[in-house]
């Protein structure tokens, strides 16, 4: 395993200052953004795609550091029900694919999108209930008609550039946001699509992360870092499901937090990637509205040092 660190946090350094900051902590693999949410500070596909001398900038830099790219970045909505949006993303989407094959990335980062409610929806709209049951055909349409017709063009386009894996970040507001709807649309597209753990967006939820780790198995293609703090009061009175902006700390009933603030399972979680086979880049994410970024990302990453295995599996020696 290695550590990594998502670039959004470096939105105010360049790239190379970036690198730098992470190679004096002894980390070197970034997560490179490239468009769509995670924005373009340190990289756009859209532009570095026809400009080949920026390209070898880009990788040189990397490479004063000894670092790598562990993964591109482009979560965006393809399946946006507003047409303009959903084709700016998709064309960020598409740059990111070209881009990673012109440097030999083999994985991207994204998001599985939500379509509307129906082909006249201008919003997207995310099911969290089974009834009435207009929800039931809303999840038909979306799912049908909408997102794996999507998705098996997407990957095509895709694997045609060199791209070997999407992972895709189980995130609420979206169509794949926990195991069971990562593996339906898995199952539907093909084996490209993948996990993109992120246990902050699952805990709240009310899952267990290192049961959803076994649950996945060989689908894990790329693991976020990002922790979360449950206000069991706030739970208590009010549930999980939580609109309120996330600057609103105390009265939420769940937040963000740094590496450890959050829950104290991370030993077992990262044992139970190995277990399954991902011994690959652990890539923090840094949202903690408690603690600025740096402090944030300097305790996040003295805190994986301590507990990331590093090393392949022992040979036992004693049995």
């Amino acid at each position: 395993m290695q550590l990594s660190v998502v670039n959004g946090v470096f939105g105010g350094m360049t790239l190379d200052e970036s690198l730098k900051y992470l190679a004096d902590r002894g980390v070197h693999q970034l997560e490179l953004g490239v468009g769509g949410y995670p924005g373009t500070v340190h990289a756009d596909a859209k532009v570095l795609i026809h400009d080949e001398v920026a390209r070898k900038t880009l990788m040189d830099t990397f490479k004063k550091y000894d670092s790598t790219i562990s993964a591109i970045a482009v979560h965006g909505n393809c399946v946006h029900p507003n047409k303009t949006i959903a084709a700016k993303f998709e064309e960020d989407f598409e740059a990111a694919c070209v881009l990673a094959g012109q440097i030999g990335i083999k994985r991207l980062v994204t998001f599985s999108g939500c379509p509307g409610g129906d082909p006249k929806s201008q919003q997207p709209n995310w099911v969290t209930c089974a009834w009435p049951p207009e929800y039931q055909d809303i999840l038909e349409y979306q799912w049908k008609k909408v997102l794996i017709p999507y998705w098996k063009k997407a990957v095509k386009f895709a694997a045609a550039n060199g791209v070997e894996k999407i992972a895709l970040e189980m995130h609420p507001g979206f169509c794949v946001y926990n195991p069971e709807t990562l593996l339906k649309l898995r199952a539907a597209v093909g084996p490209m699509i993948g996990a993109n753990v992120d246990p902050s967006h699952l805990i709240w939820q009310g899952m267990d992360i290192v049961d959803v780790i076994y649950y996945l198995g060989d689908a894990i293609y790329y693991f976020h870092a990002k922790d979360t703090e449950m206000n069991m009061s706030n739970v208590r009175k009010n549930g999980v499901l939580d609109t309120k902006h996330y600057s609103d700390i105390a009265h939420r009933s769940w937040v963000f937090r740094t590496m450890g603030y959050g829950t104290d399972n991370w030993r077992k979680i990262l044992s139970a990637l190995k277990v399954v086979g991902y011994d690959d880049s652990i890539s923090i994410e840094h949202e903690d509205g408690l603690m600025t970024a740096m402090e944030g990302l300097d305790k996040a990453i003295e805190y994986l040092q301590g507990i990331i295995i590093k090393g392949g599996k022992a040979e036992m020696w004693w049995a």
